[in-house]
């Protein structure tokens, strides 16, 4: 397996391209700047090449690492079929917890009150929930195929 972007074969595994369950072979290099938004140009000067994938969840995430860099000479060659120019411009809602830590893809949880589920059953105050993803709902984290409101979770 080999990164989609850089082209390492080093620590490669598939990564999420939010809100389509659409997966990226990124390396660990990639990944780690791309989920801190600690861009390093000199490492994206990959997307270059990247920009002319003929796959379509390489293409929206290379347009959106172009944006946050300012490329916009790069951008402006690319060609995306109208649906993935809308993919690529969904922007992800930042999302805090309960006392304002940024909650990203993968962190762990704690849920801060009791609380009742649809349909019965409870979460308890103090469950963990690992590795949570954002998702496109405002306002809410999926935690196990639960969706929680972020104002219910602080981050462990």
């Amino acid at each position: 397996m080999i990164c989609e972007l850089c082209g390492s074969d080093v620590d490669v595994s598939p990564f999420r391209v939010e809100p389509k369950d659409e997966y990226v072979n990124l390396c660990k290099t990639c990944k780690s700047q791309i989920e801190s938004s600690n861009l390093d140009e000199n490492h994206f000067q990959c997307l270059n090449d990247s920009m002319w994938s003929e796959k379509s969840a390489v293409k929206v995430l290379t347009y959106r690492l172009l944006k946050k860099l300012g490329r916009n000479d790069l951008i402006d060659m690319m060609y995306l079929e109208p649906d993935e120019l809308a993919w690529a411009e969904t922007e992800m809602e930042e999302k805090f917890d309960s006392v304002g830590n940024k909650l990203n893809n993968g962190d762990n949880v704690m849920v801060i009150k009791d609380l009742n589920i649809k349909g019965g059953g409870v979460i308890k105050r103090g469950s963990v929930f690992k590795n949570i993803r954002l998702g496109d709902t405002p306002g809410h984290i999926l935690a196990k195929n639960v969706y929680i409101k972020t104002e219910f979770v602080k981050k462990v």
